[in-house]
C-alpha cells in the first residue's frame, strides 16, 4: 500500500489537530505539508512500532518542534477558542487537544509526543486547571440520587465553578433554567417522578445554548446510532477525574458558554 494511501483516512484529522494546535488554518495547514514532503522525500519514516494515524501525528509533532520558529505567526483566525488555547502553555495545550480533541489514549499520547504516560497524564491536569480557571461558570445538576447529586456538586466545586440549582424531575430542571440560564448542564437519564433527564435536556436546548454532560447508568438509551447523539457521556458509576476531564472539555469547546460574573 502506498504512503499516500496509508495516511489520507488521518489527514482530515491531522489538519483539524494542527489547526487547533496553532489557532489557525492556514499555520497548520503549512506544518502537514511541511511534515508530508518530509515523508516523500524520505527525510522522515513512519515509526514502525506505531499504528499508522499515531506515526503521522509523531512526525507531525517532530517538524512543529523543529520547524515553529519558521512557520508560526502566519495568519490568524481570533476566534475565541484559539485565543484560550494559546494561553495554555504549547506542552499541555499538545497533551490536552491529542486527548480530549483528537481521543488518544494518555499511551498513544506520549508515543506522539516522545514521553512517558505519568508525564502525559500530568501535562493533561495542567491544561484541564488552567481551562477551568478560566472558564468558570454556572453549572446546573439534574439527578434524582442525593448521594451522587452531592457528589457531582463537590466535584463541580473543587473546578471552581458554582451549582445554582439541581433538580431531580423535568419539570425542576427547565424550571431552574427560567429562573437562571446554566453555562453547564450535567443531566441523567432517568429522573425521580419517572421523568426523562433527556426529554427535559432537550426543552432547555430549545431555550438556550448550553453544553451538556449526561452522567447515567443507562449509556445505551443515548447510544442508539441515531443523530444526534451526545458528545459527552459518562457511565455511572463513574471516576471522578472522568467527570472533571468532560467538564473541562465541554466548556472549551462549546463557544456559547457562559462565564461567572
Amino acid at each position: 500500500m502506498s504512503l499516500l494511501a496509508r495516511l489520507a483516512p488521518h489527514l482530515p484529522y491531522v489538519r483539524r489537530y494542527a489547526r487547533a494546535l496553532t489557532g489557525d488554518q492556514t499555520t497548520g495547514d503549512n506544518y502537514v505539508r511541511v511534515a508530508l514532503e518530509a515523508l516523500a522525500a524520505g527525510e522522515r519514516q513512519l515509526s514502525q512500532d506505531m499504528t499508522p494515524r499515531v506515526a503521522l501525528y509523531h512526525v507531525f509533532h517532530a517538524i512543529w518542534t523543529t520547524t515553529g520558529a519558521q512557520l508560526e505567526g502566519r495568519g490568524g483566525s481570533g476566534d475565541e477558542a484559539s485565543r484560550r488555547l494559546m494561553r495554555i502553555s504549547p506542552r499541555s495545550r499538545q497533551a490536552f487537544l491529542l486527548t480530549a480533541l483528537e481521543g488518544f489514549t494518555p499511551s498513544e499520547t506520549a508515543q506522539i509526543l516522545g514521553s512517558d504516560v505519568p508525564s502525559v497524564e500530568a501535562l493533561i491536569s495542567e491544561a484541564q486547571a488552567d481551562i477551568d480557571a478560566e472558564l468558570a461558570t454556572d453549572v446546573l445538576i439534574i439527578e434524582d440520587e442525593a448521594i451522587i447529586s452531592a457528589d457531582i456538586e463537590s466535584l463541580v466545586k473543587d473546578l471552581g465553578h458554582r451549582v445554582t440549582a439541581t433538580a431531580t424531575t423535568h419539570d425542576e430542571a427547565v424550571d431552574a433554567v427560567s429562573r437562571h440560564k446554566p453555562g453547564l448542564v450535567l443531566a441523567d437519564i432517568q429522573l425521580a417522578d419517572g421523568s426523562s433527564g433527556i426529554d427535559a435536556v432537550k426543552d432547555i436546548l430549545k431555550a438556550i445554548d448550553v453544553p451538556v454532560i449526561f452522567i447515567t447508568a443507562f449509556p445505551e438509551r443515548l447510544l442508539t446510532g441515531e443523530r444526534p447523539e451526545p458528545t459527552f457521556l459518562i457511565t455511572k458509576p463513574f471516576q471522578p477525574e472522568t467527570v472533571k476531564a468532560a467538564i473541562s472539555q465541554a466548556l472549551f469547546f462549546h463557544p456559547g458558554r457562559k462565564e461567572l460574573a
